[in-house]
């Protein structure tokens, strides 16, 4: 998993309450376990017509914003189903940071296992940053937002932080802890051995 520290660009402004799962990236897209290939189809129904056409004022077809790593959108982000589907359509489209006044559990957790940073700002903090018309700095480190010379504060827990700014997701975090594991397996073995499988035939 790529690590997140710091990014700077314009954010692409999606301020939609209750964007679900779905809508991210519809169920029809669902076919592949591969966690490439989805971007083209992510907020399908957004970005599309039905014949095919792009919807030009949809953001993400705005000439500014099709390469943005910065999604700015509103509350309770990701609600609907838990498909892991979601994170994996926003980084092939190549957003690694969503900034919202909330986000759902589920994809919270889906997006810090793929990478994604989910910053959840203040209200009154999103509607500066809906008002901003210039790029902005994402710092996971300090937990700012830097707008021109303004720093802004977004909540992120401190036990997912580490994790992200190193790109350990709850695997790779075990695998560091392996001598320990390890070290409590053969520990626990001698101590209560009646505990201990029997040995495959």
């Amino acid at each position: 998993m790529q690590p997140f520290t710091s990014l700077t660009g314009l954010p692409a402004k999606l301020p939609l309450e209750n964007v679900d799962t779905d809508l991210i990236i519809p169920k029809q897209f669902l076919k592949t376990l591969k966690r490439t290939g989805l971007g083209r189809h992510a907020f399908h129904d957004l970005r599309f017509e039905a014949d095919g056409a792009e919807v030009p004022d949809f953001v993400l077809n705005q000439p500014a914003f099709r390469q943005a790593a910065i999604l700015l959108a509103g509350a309770n982000f990701g609600c609907g189903s838990s498909r892991e589907h979601a994170p994996w359509a926003l980084l092939d489209q190549g957003i690694r940071c969503v900034i919202a006044p909330g986000f759902a559990d589920i994809f919270f957790s889906n997006c810090c296992q793929n990478g994604i940073l989910c910053a959840k700002v203040s209200p009154e903090v999103h509607a500066a940053l809906l008002a901003w018309e210039g790029p902005l700095t994402v710092d996971l480190a300090t937990q700012t937002l830097t707008l021109g010379g303004t720093l802004l504060p977004f909540d992120f827990p401190a036990n997912r932080r580490q994790a992200l700014l190193e790109g350990l997701d709850d695997i790779g975090q075990t695998e560091r802890r392996l001598s320990a594991v390890l070290a409590f397996e053969a520990r626990q073995a001698a101590e209560s051995p009646w505990l201990a499988l029997p040995a495959a035939p």
